[in-house]
């Protein structure tokens, strides 16, 4: 594919998704139908089925972020003698200073996850997205055939996730940004103490 075809798929993919949010935003999700997506966008309802396959993917646009991939990639390829717990640790930290929007809290982001809440197909579908990230790094953990306790370590860091950011959107209402990300990154600290308890107890 050429640079520019590229960028124009880009382009495009992104203007669907900036008009269906600002719909969903301004009208609730269930209201706003598929045709009128395609119609703000400008292109076909089959355009933005080639793109998205499901409605709840218009919203949820940062499915990488949400099966944590960076998380899975940071423990296959941590360095040798790194722990897994120590790859993640790590990549956190990255993170935190990129101010990439997986570590972010602010009003934006606060705002979108109130709305993902109020949604239950929006809900269905993150659960079935934290489900593929428990999956995967159950596997980055112990490979093909992981066993208990890989499984149960990666529930505990997809229950951490979770639970980082709800606690991080309670508190930015209590406290402002600042205390909010301390909240969330606070969460992180516990997730990954416990996980490292089960599977590198030294």
């Amino acid at each position: 594919m050429s640079a520019r075809r590229a960028a124009k798929k880009h382009e495009t993919r992104q203007r669907i998704s900036d008009e269906a949010t600002a719909l969903f935003l301004a009208r609730g999700f269930e209201a706003v139908t598929l045709d009128e997506v395609a119609a703000a966008a400008h292109v076909s309802r089959m355009t933005v089925f080639n793109y998205f396959p499901r409605k709840e993917d218009l919203m949820l646009d940062r499915q990488d972020d949400l099966k944590m991939v960076l998380f899975c990639d940071a423990v296959r390829t941590r360095p040798e003698g790194q722990s897994p717990v120590g790859a993640l640790r790590a990549l956190m930290g990255r993170l935190r200073a990129q101010g990439h929007s997986m570590t972010r809290v602010d009003r934006g982001t606060v705002d979108w996850w109130r709305f993902v809440a109020t949604s239950p197909s929006l809900q269905a579908r993150l659960r079935e997205l934290y489900d593929e990230a428990a999956e995967g790094l159950a596997h980055a953990f112990a490979g093909p055939t992981p066993d208990a306790r890989a499984r149960l370590a990666a529930g505990i860091i997809v229950l951490t996730v979770r639970t980082a950011r709800q606690e991080s959107v309670d508190a930015f209402d209590r406290s402002g940004s600042d205390a909010a990300t301390a909240a969330f990154f606070a969460v992180f600290k516990h997730g990954f103490d416990a996980v490292e308890q089960l599977i590198d107890p030294r």
